[in-house]
């Protein structure tokens, strides 16, 4: 059936979306958090790439980073501890249709959701993963993590963490069917955008690493990659970042990384003085677990109702059954 010019004009200016359009709540971290600036990078990405607020989800755990949700004008699950990718993983099967997020911090997916994630990897959906990695629980007033710092004082290590951190970008490049793998820093935002937006262009499970800074508990854990631009390295490569004439006068320390080269992804991942920033690896071959198992057909509302409907008539005490049971 044609559409009407009156009516196609009408759809065209409602499909247009601005930034307003994805600002929900206020946010509630503290001032100079990272999350502030992974927060306005992916409401720039969602303005741009024009995505629909009623076709857009974000999934999170527990954690300041997983306050996300409430502060995106979009749908939205805030999950319990460590379940976030499970529950995306639903959604996306469900409803293969929809840009489905996922914002969980270092806590919440190294380690009471480690199990999660190191499957959530081998099944390459096609989430965007955004690690909100500040080395530390804030929400719970400052534990160590698994990825704080060896030496790292805090509420459960008085004394300093015994153990190396855990680099999530090395375990996430160590697992099958890994496919895109990137690091980005929360204090260089034309950078930060970039990578999340390279993330959700790759169709599979897009892994972006953001070290963010948390000036409540670790106010200067960061400041020596803050003051010095040489400790961190940019990644360059014709189908990866483009570095800006302005960013490279201040950040001079780059190399050309092929992110098909995993090898040399392990290796840059490893390093940590300086930071790596950009993408680490790309594989759009690998194939998403979502076109394995033929999950494509978008259910109506009538399916959807009745299949829940189903499963409740399974659990239901109806009371003719109490009634029969009694005359027995």
């Amino acid at each position: 059936m044609t559409m009407p010019v009156t009516q196609c004009l009408i759809k065209l200016h409602e499909a247009h979306h601005q930034l307003e359009d994805y600002q929900g709540g206020v946010p509630r971290w503290c001032s100079g958090c990272g999350d502030n600036a992974i927060l306005t990078a992916v409401q720039r990405l969602c303005r741009d790439e024009d995505l629909a607020p009623e076709r857009t989800v974000f999934v999170s755990g527990i954690g300041c980073s997983s306050r996300f949700p409430h502060y995106m004008k979009t749908y939205g699950f805030h999950g319990i501890h460590g379940r976030a990718f499970p529950i995306a993983q639903g959604v996306k099967m469900a409803r293969p249709d929809l840009a489905v997020f996922v914002n969980t911090g270092d806590g919440d997916c190294c380690s009471i959701g480690a199990a999660h994630w190191i499957h959530a990897i081998r099944y390459n959906m096609n989430l965007t993963v955004i690690l909100h990695d500040n080395q530390v629980y804030g929400l719970t007033k400052k534990q160590a993590s698994p990825t704080s710092p060896i030496g790292m004082k805090s509420n459960t290590t008085p004394r300093g963490s015994y153990l190396e951190a855990m680099n999530p970008l090395t375990v996430t490049l160590g697992v099958t069917n890994v496919s895109f793998v990137a690091q980005a820093v929360d204090w260089i935002p034309e950078l930060l955008y970039d990578i999340i937006r390279k993330a959700y262009l790759h169709r599979g499970f897009s892994f972006v690493r953001i070290i963010q800074r948390c000036p409540e508990w670790l106010p200067k854990q960061f400041e020596p990659w803050l003051h010095d631009p040489g400790k961190t390295l940019l990644l360059t490569h014709r189908d990866g970042l483009a570095i800006s004439p302005e960013l490279a006068r201040t950040y001079r320390n780059q190399i050309e990384h092929d992110p098909l080269d995993m090898n040399r992804a392990r290796e840059i991942a490893s390093a940590t003085d300086p930071i790596p920033v950009g993408i680490l690896y790309r594989n759009p071959s690998v194939p998403c677990y979502e076109d394995l198992h033929g999950v494509g057909e978008v259910r109506t509302a009538e399916q959807v109702r009745a299949g829940l409907e189903a499963e409740f008539d399974k659990v239901t005490v109806w009371p003719q059954d109490d009634g029969a049971r009694a005359a027995a």
